[in-house]
């Protein structure tokens, strides 16, 4: 369970981490990155997990968002791990890039070949929030926030509406927001949780989860780009408010899906966090 550290750079006021440990959820070595704010002895940080998206690593975000300033100047510890088990070398988990490795699309698998290590869901609600990441950085779990980007939108929406106990902020990057209809999202949801049942699939579906959620009133931001190629995969449309759950959808002209896209509203993302877990 213990975390080795991989590497420890100056950014900002605070420091980006990353580490390695050995995961009893995904059953191999898993890799995560943590910015970590200067903080005083035995004090307590609200934190954000980031969720990166199809083919990505720990690393993108860390690399190429820019986010540090912002966790910086609100003092919030930044969470960012990798998007699928690397090493397992399943059968066929490398034939195409929007499923398997770098494509875990955080659920649970059940169909046999990849339950045993596709359990990105468990991996981050539970191992990483709960064991790991406390052990190596002063979080307060009572202010935990969760962002990500495309599928790893997907898993922020669909992660932090489903654990409101534990996620009392939410936000998204061109979410993958109705996977159930979509190629990609029926690509991974057949090969992970199979289609005898498709009912299993929307527990992982973020417009499904939300028509369901009965949880303490929440305010989320999604931002989408206008000129985003994958468009007709993400379907922001079919994200709708309800009385506990305000969805502000947000669509940013000639913006595409990528990284610039990312880093042009990082800072509201991290205002719309810092405001709500500032209030707890």
């Amino acid at each position: 369970m213990a975390a080795t550290l991989v590497s420890s750079n100056r950014s900002f006021k605070g420091r980006q981490f990353v580490y390695k440990h050995a995961s009893s959820t995904t059953q191999c070595e898993m890799t995560f990155g943590v910015y970590i704010p200067d903080h005083k002895p035995d004090e307590k940080l609200p934190a954000l997990f980031y969720l990166s998206g199809l083919t990505c690593t720990h690393a993108n975000f860390m690399e190429k968002s820019g986010f540090q300033q912002f966790a910086s100047k609100h003092r919030l510890v930044v969470v960012h791990p990798d998007t699928s088990p690397r090493g397992v070398d399943v059968d066929g988990d490398s034939e195409s890039w929007d499923f398997g490795k770098g494509a875990g699309f955080y659920v649970n698998a059940t169909v046999e070949k990849w339950a045993k290590n596709y359990r990105m869901y468990d991996y981050i609600v539970k191992e990483l929030l709960e064991e790991v990441v406390p052990s190596v950085a002063p979080i307060d779990l009572a202010k935990i926030g969760i962002f990500g980007h495309s599928m790893g939108g997907h898993g922020a929406l669909t992660i932090g509406l489903r654990n409101s106990s534990k996620f009392q902020s939410i936000s998204a990057f061109a979410p993958i927001c109705n996977p159930i209809t979509v190629p990609w999202g029926q690509k991974a949801l057949t090969g992970y949780l199979g289609d005898e049942d498709k009912s299993t699939w929307n527990q992982y579906d973020a417009s499904e989860v939300l028509k369901a959620y009965s949880g303490p009133k929440r305010e989320i931001l999604v931002d989408q780009g206008a000129a985003d190629n994958f468009l007709a995969q993400l379907k922001p449309e079919t994200l709708k408010s309800k009385e506990n759950a305000e969805i502000v959808v947000r669509m940013q002209a000639e913006f595409d899906h990528s990284y610039y896209f990312i880093a042009s509203f990082m800072a509201d993302h991290f205002e719309h966090h810092a405001k709500i877990l500032n209030k707890i």
